[in-house]
């Protein structure tokens, strides 16, 4: 349920650049979004293509800082990458949720959790001045992973990209995609579904309104941060 070692996150990013996709998400499409009558696993490439030009700016400038990276960094990578992030001009930060979800039958019993991701705000090039939250996630695709998946379900999460950078809205209609397919997965397998499987505590991952900000300073050295 909780993020890797920063060790093995840093080989996986490595890895990923290596590979033969470049990017997980293209500019977007101009088709229309998914239908009921499609395999689930083009419905998720659908959703994952419609990329703001920003999204797709971000996630390079990720891309290169991982490439550059030092080993002096790998302990504390999510905190220097939003540091460099602020020091090319971005409006990012490291953020903390923390959560209590209830599950089953009864409100009393609660499922804890808590997680860190990066958030950027942007504005996108259409000249729009609302800002937009971009989450940035450097280890996405292991949060969706089941026990047993069926081959549906490999599929969907082999199409997920190792590192997610989009918006709310965007990582809310993966939330339910993957979640619904995950739950179908399971129960297929024979297997219950976890309480950490379900939409809404996925969702209390990146969603939540219990979020701590922890803004870091240009010239701050990483080990000192300052919370809003």
């Amino acid at each position: 349920m909780g993020s890797i070692a920063e060790e093995e996150l840093l080989q996986m990013v490595r890895d990923f650049i290596e590979s033969d996709s470049t990017s997980p998400f293209s500019l977007p499409s101009s088709k229309p979004l998914s239908h009921n009558d499609q395999p689930p696993y083009l419905t998720l490439k659908e959703i994952l293509g419609r990329a703001m030009e920003a999204e797709v700016e971000v996630l390079e400038k990720i891309l290169m800082y991982v490439r550059d990276i030092s080993g002096d960094h790998t302990n504390h990578m999510k905190k220097w990458l939003v540091t460099k992030l602020k020091m090319d001009g971005y409006e990012a930060s490291l953020c903390k949720t923390s959560w209590l979800t209830p599950f089953g039958h009864s409100k009393v019993v609660q499922c804890t959790g808590d997680y860190e991701y990066i958030d950027v705000m942007v504005r996108d090039s259409n000249g729009d001045e609302e800002l937009t939250r971009l989450i940035v996630d450097m280890d996405f695709k292991s949060q969706f992973e089941v026990a047993r998946p069926t081959a549906t379900y490999k599929e969907l999460i082999n199409t997920l990209p190792k590192v997610f950078v989009g918006s709310e809205e965007k990582l809310n209609q993966i939330i339910s995609l993957l979640c619904s397919a995950a739950k179908k997965s399971l129960k297929e397998r024979g297997l219950h579904v976890p309480p950490w499987r379900k939409a809404n505590y996925m969702r209390s991952k990146w969603l939540s309104k219990e979020c701590k900000k922890v803004s870091l300073s240009t010239n701050m050295d990483l080990g000192m941060v300052s919370q809003e």
